[in-house]
Order: structure tokens, then sequence, then C-alpha cells
């Protein structure tokens, strides 16, 4: 029987790729001889305009890795990618025809699998697109795959996903997800500075998340962030901050499994809650 794609959040339509393609690991072949001029030309163009705004912005280890995606001319090849990477950090990319279920997600991280969608947004898509896309997955998760912290980092919390499955704690990890790896920041020497992919793939999120007066940035607690509710179709209200890589790994070494407990009696947070 077909895979089924997975819905996360409110949405009007249903989620888009092609999930006849996939195994039943939600892994596909990526078809790179199907992407278009125009979808080579569209991802040319985001990553000229993201990578021109990063400096100052973007933590410092992202700059420094994005060179290793490659040409930015067209969608990278993942076969050309995968050959740096494994290199570097044992991980590997593996696409996907789109968002794929929780189980199917911490499986893939847990063996050093990173899932890629491997459609790219339609032109008129250009500023936003709910779901993500090829660019959103390379340019903005990949290059910290290649920083052996991180790369750790990524797949405990694959293995941490696979045990808060068995135990019904799913929204609390993925909360802490959304709060770090798809929109933390790091203070750096020379000051705030994002690594979390949702804001460094958005021309707008990124100068908004590091200098705006509007959105409360607190210390990263991980009890505080679980219970942080978070939006999906508008710039956070709240940012995590951590002082460096080495602290996101310390702080995920422990069990979880008390705290899940403790948690499931204690109120939620709002997005913008104080």
């Amino acid at each position: 029987m077909a895979v089924q794609p997975a819905v996360y959040g409110a949405s009007e339509r249903a989620p888009r790729g092609d999930y006849t393609r996939a195994r039943d690991d939600y892994t596909c072949a990526q078809d790179w001889a199907a992407y278009t001029a125009q979808d080579h030309d569209t991802y040319h163009r985001l990553y000229l305009r993201q990578s021109a705004q990063l400096p100052g912005l973007a933590s410092e280890a992202f700059i420094a890795a994005l060179p290793l995606l490659g040409a930015k001319e067209r969608i990278p090849r993942f076969d050309d990618v995968n050959e740096r990477l494994y290199r570097a950090t044992r991980w590997q990319l593996v696409a996907v025809p789109g968002l794929i279920p929780e189980v199917p997600f911490f499986s893939l991280l847990a063996a050093r699998k990173f899932p890629v969608t491997d459609w790219i947004r339609r032109p008129e898509e250009f500023e936003y697109i709910v779901e993500p896309d090829v660019f959103h997955d390379l340019f903005g998760h990949v290059p910290l795959l290649f920083n052996p912290v991180l790369a750790d980092y990524m797949q405990r919390y694959g293995e941490g996903g696979l045990k808060a499955a068995r135990l019904g704690a799913c929204e609390m990890l993925a909360r802490l997800y959304w709060y770090t790896i798809e929109f933390g920041l790091i203070r750096e020497a020379a000051g705030l500075r994002a690594y979390g992919a949702g804001i460094l793939s958005s021309h707008g999120e990124l100068p908004y998340s590091v200098r705006s007066p509007e959105p409360q940035r607190l210390p990263l607690s991980l009890e505080r962030a679980m219970r942080t509710r978070y939006k999906i179709d508008s710039y956070q209200q709240t940012y995590f901050v951590i002082d460096g890589f080495e602290q996101l790994f310390d702080l995920t070494a422990q069990d979880f499994e008390p705290l899940y407990a403790r948690l499931r009696g204690l109120p939620e947070f709002a997005a913008d809650a104080g």
C-alpha cells in the first residue's frame, strides 16, 4: 500500500508531493533530470538573495559551510553533496516527496540520513511557502550537518524521537526541534546570530529574528521550549538562544522520560507568552 503524506498544522489544501514514488521508509530517488530550467533559476535566485544577507545575521559556522553545497546556479544533485557530507560527518541526504510522519523522520535521523524534499516552489511562491521545499531543506539545514557537533545532535534527536513516540511525547520533542533546529539563535563573539533553518532560508525572518525589538529572546531551557506553542504561518514571537552548539548537545544528553512525565502536568505557554 502506498505511503500516506503527513500534515502538520492547519491547511486548506492537500500536502504537495508525489507520494506514489516513495518507498516504505518514505525515501525516493531524486529525479534530477525532471527539474526544469525555471526550477534551477528559482533555486539560483533564492540562493543569491539569501546568501547576500547572511553576514552579520547568520552563524559563522553556517556561512563557512555553505559553499559545501556546491554550485549555486542549479539545484544540487544529492549524490554530489553526499560525497562531501559523508566524508565530513558520516551523514547522507535522502530524497523524500514532501513532509513525512514523525516515526519515519526520526528513524532516518537516527541512521544519520537527512530527508530533503525534492520539489521546489513555484515562481509565484518565491517570497513565501508554507511547506519546506528543496531550497529550504538544502540551504537551511544541510550546511550545519557538516558541523560535527550539530551532526551528532541531529542523530541524538532522531534516537530521542523514536523513544518519544513510544512514550506519547512527540509534541513536546517537536517543539524543541522547532525552537532549535528550525528557529534557533546563537550568541557568538560578534553578537547574536541565527542557526535555525527556518530563519536562514527566510528573507524576512532572518533580519527580524536577530535585529527586531519585537520578539522576545530567551535563554534555551528544555522545559520552557517544550511547553511553548509555536506558529507555522508567521514570524516567531519567541526565540530561544544558545551560547554554543556544545551547549545544545549537552542539554539533550539526559534521559527525557522523567522530563516528559513532569511536563504533562504543567500548563503550556502561548507563542508570545512573556
